[in-house]
């Protein structure tokens, strides 16, 4: 799993990417629901301040949000075991370059 650099994408796929999330995780947002502006607004703020990280995961070709702790969690997950090679590409900058030229 990688991040991406949310800086790096253009506005209007940032925006779809957030309003995604916020249709699909139908989070709880405290005691009073917020709408659904209030919501991309929230993740949007939560990206700026780095809480939230956009991840991609080159096997599943999946995008997500997660959290820094998540995101931090799932990387240990993919630590060497008993001297065996990481084969997960940890960049994007790595991903970006090793898939550079194919369609």
């Amino acid at each position: 799993m990688i991040e991406i650099p949310f800086k790096r994408l253009d506005k209007d796929i940032l925006t779809a990417i957030i309003e995604e999330f916020v249709l699909r995780e139908g989070t709880d947002y405290g005691a009073h629901e917020a709408d659904f502006d209030s919501k991309v607004s929230q993740v949007r703020n939560q990206l700026e301040a780095g809480e939230v990280l956009i991840t991609f995961d080159p096997k599943t070709e999946n995008c997500t949000l997660l959290t820094r702790e998540q995101f931090r969690k799932s990387i240990l997950a993919t630590v060497p075991v008993a001297g065996f090679p990481q084969k997960d590409i940890d960049t994007y900058d790595e991903y970006y370059q090793d898939s550079d030229g194919l369609d």
